[in-house]
């Protein structure tokens, strides 16, 4: 009787064997790709899921970018007015604070679920292109982008602020609560608005990041980055800019000392801390892990 064949040491006993030396526990093709399915992407797929959305924008016409961030300038305004409300009701009750921050994401939610142009958003998106190819055009078509919608996003939060202001929808309390968030805003020195405005820009970037690894959560995701922007105070230059100009249409600030004080510096540290900081990080990572 001959003797059956010896097993190569390579060889599998089953798919439900032992732990193998190289790759883990021997799985059934299904329960393979049920892990593929469940492994998070990885930071290059990350990156190339954003520099795509970006390219996709920096092709935009003017005229498309322009409504969009007009659009996106009205809908940020709802921050300020969802914490004003909150505000006028939770009054100086223990925790109100945490309460009425909870209206802050509220703009965010609508400008991102809906997809408009909002400037924040966009250092994450746009840089990235440019980072990875850094040629003249892609330069020039950069800084029509940002030009663009920034001044769409200001000049949607001015228009929403005099609405705010003029069109008596609130009651003298909303109205109070609403001016109170724009001195709480302007205590800060041009130093602290920079500051935390880098902390601000360097979340809104992270929260981009996060939102191309999921689908499901992104409710989620953009409501507990910016409600930690809220309760953290750090300084966001739309959302900023409709509190302060509301304090500028109500006479209890120059516009001059608005720009000066609060609009420059936030802008600044906004772009330090979303473009300068986590995007070239982010880019630096994945070029390490190409090379």
């Amino acid at each position: 009787m001959t003797k059956p064949p010896a097993e190569t040491p390579d060889k599998r006993k089953s798919d439900d064997g032992p732990a193998d030396q190289n790759n883990g526990f021997a799985l059934s093709r299904d329960e393979k790709v049920e892990v593929e399915e469940k492994r998070p992407p990885r930071v290059a797929v990350l990156h190339e899921i954003i520099r795509s959305e970006g390219e996709q924008e920096l092709k935009r016409s003017v005229s498309a970018l322009g409504w969009s961030s007009l659009a996106a300038g009205l809908s940020m305004g709802f921050s300020m007015l969802a914490r004003g409300v909150l505000s006028r009701y939770v009054g100086d009750m223990p925790g109100g604070f945490l309460i009425e921050s909870l209206g802050y994401p509220f703009g965010f939610l609508l400008v991102v679920l809906s997809r408009q142009q909002l400037f924040t958003e966009n250092i994450m998106t746009a840089v990235l292109p440019v980072m990875t190819e850094p040629t003249r055009k892609n330069f020039a078509c950069f800084a029509r982008l940002w030009s663009v919608v920034i001044v769409g996003n200001l000049i949607g939060v001015t228009v929403f602020a005099f609405g705010l202001l003029h069109l008596q929808q609130f009651d003298a309390a909303t109205e109070a609560a609403f001016v109170k968030l724009g001195e709480a805003l302007m205590k800060n020195s041009p130093w602290q608005m920079f500051t935390k405005g880098i902390l601000a820009g360097w979340l809104i970037s992270m929260m981009v990041w996060m939102l191309a690894a999921t689908e499901r959560a992104r409710f989620m995701v953009i409501l507990v980055t910016t409600y930690v922007i809220a309760t953290g105070g750090f300084t966001h230059i739309i959302v900023g800019s409709v509190e302060a100009m509301y304090l500028v249409f109500a006479g209890r600030l120059d516009f001059l000392d608005c720009v000066a004080r609060f609009a420059l510096p936030t802008l600044a540290g906004n772009i330090v801390g979303g473009s300068l900081i986590f995007a070239l990080i982010s880019h630096a990572q994945v070029r390490s892990d190409v090379d």
